[in-house]
Formats: structure tokens, sequence, C-alpha cells
């Protein structure tokens, strides 16, 4: 069965105020997230560069949904937030209803 967020397109950001730098994220989608110099996870966008501006959102691929969705939702710091594009509303995450 297919719902809708399986075909939605997806974006995410971390909340660096509320990261840990526990790295369970960089564990589950290196293509997405990604550690600075500061010890804190940041996204990165499709061509790999890490995007250093508070709030910044990229992409999920669609080949690793289920990853940056389980990094979400395992992030000791709960500072990862999934989100539908087309109208920002939470998949996973802080703000996003858990099952």
């Amino acid at each position: 069965m297919t719902t809708q967020t399986d075909t939605d397109e997806l974006r995410v950001w971390v909340d660096q105020d509320l990261c840990t730098g526990d790295g369970l994220c960089v564990q589950y989608a290196p293509e997405v997230f990604e550690f600075d110099v500061d010890g804190l996870a940041y996204v990165k966008d499709g061509s790999g560069e890490l995007l250093l501006a508070p709030g910044s959102r990229v992409e999920v691929p669609t080949r690793l949904r289920l990853e940056v969705i389980d990094a979400a939702r395992e992030c000791p710091g709960e500072c990862i937030h999934v989100e539908r594009q087309r109208d920002g509303a939470p998949v996973a995450g802080p703000d996003a209803d858990q099952d």
C-alpha cells in the first residue's frame, strides 16, 4: 500500500541549537548530513556542499527517504525536521506525529 507520504517530495533541515552531535544522522544518511568543525550536524545540498545557514533545507533524495526519516525519529536531540515540500507539513522529527 502506498501512502501520500511515500510519494510526496520531502525536504529536511537540522536545528543546530538542539543538535547533540551524536552522529546518528551521519551514520543513517551521510549523503544528506555531515558534521562541521563545530561538532554539529548540517544538511548538504545535491552537490555535497554543506549548508551552514541556520534553517537551511534540502530535498531528500527518493532513495534516501527512509534513512532520513529514521535519522529524524532516532535523533537524541530531536533536531532533525523532515517535512513535505508542497506544504511544509511535518513528516518526521519533533513536530510530527510519531507512530
